[in-house]
């Protein structure tokens, strides 16, 4: 009786009805977030593939950013990126690894770096900028340099690294711990020998997502890492990233559109390339049967 009863109203109209409206407002939903994603990368390359050549990507800007290529562009940004990655990895892992290894999930010190992270990955990033600006440019005496942006970027982006690795050790299968300790291994020779490598697809997904979270970031550095355009010598000096490169030629130049696209192009590409390794090595760890949040 209660098998048919569910099966009648599950074949009513009503019912019937009610469902193909919500298959077809998901597949709305869908379509249209697909839709404004292919407008905005054809718009992109319709607009800035005919700025891409080996010239492009290997002179200095000339005529404000009108003409020439974007090589000191990309030098900055990597080495803004690398100083970033390089701060952030030890700290994001060192706190995963206290979070997930050493502290009890409701001991007050596990809840406390859990709201501070939550409130750091809720801030903008022009406050990061401003603190930036106030405390390593000014405090610290680094003036508008790379090692200052990439200083900033490093404190937005522990959000990101700290929970993917915290992630990637809570999907170490406990088992491995108890055999561990069955065989007297410290909890050091455990975290080095056992637990890190199997975390290692956390790591990597949350390296990748951090760099990617980098790259991107404009309103930050435009307080910290400065405008200059030439090729950087160090990291003391100033550097411009792409992206506040695409900001400067598209607001304030005149006439800097078409490089302004050809630049928006680059840095898309290069977004794409590591969101694809992203769900590339993700779907790997999977089929692997290793669970990657």
């Amino acid at each position: 009786m209660i098998k048919e009863t569910i099966f009648q109203r599950s074949a009513s109209p009503q019912h019937a009805r009610s469902e193909w409206l919500s298959t077809t407002l998901i597949w709305t939903v869908v379509g249209l977030v697909i839709g404004a994603l292919l407008w905005l990368l054809t718009d992109i390359f319709w607009h800035g593939i005919g700025q891409i050549s080996w010239d492009f990507l290997t002179t200095q800007p000339l005529n404000a950013g009108r003409e020439g290529g974007i090589a000191p562009i990309l030098v900055s940004t990597g080495l803004i990126v690398g100083v970033c990655m390089s701060v952030a990895m030890p700290l994001g892992v060192g706190t995963a690894v206290l979070l997930a290894e050493f502290t009890a999930p409701e001991s007050w010190l596990g809840r406390l770096v859990r709201l501070s992270l939550d409130a750091l990955a809720g801030v903008p990033s022009i406050v990061f900028g401003l603190f930036g600006n106030a405390f390593f440019c000014k405090t610290l005496g680094l003036g508008f340099s790379i090692l200052s942006g990439g200083l900033t970027l490093a404190c937005m982006v522990l959000p990101i690294l700290i929970r993917s690795t915290q992630e990637g050790f809570r999907a170490v299968p406990e088992e491995y711990r108890r055999s561990a300790a069955a065989l007297g291994l410290s909890r050091t020779a455990t975290l080095w020998e056992l637990l890190l490598p199997a975390a290692m697809p956390g790591l990597v997904v949350g390296f990748l997502l951090g760099l990617g979270r980098a790259i991107a970031e404009t309103a930050a550095l435009i307080f910290t890492s400065g405008y200059v355009d030439r090729m950087p010598e160090s990291i003391w000096d100033s550097g411009r990233a792409l992206s506040v490169h695409i900001f400067d030629l598209a607001m304030n130049i005149s006439g800097g559109e078409s490089h302004a696209y050809g630049s928006a192009l680059v840095l898309v590409t290069i977004l794409v390339l590591i969101n694809g390794t992203v769900a590339w090595l993700a779907e790997r760890f999977r089929k692997a049967r290793i669970l990657v949040v």
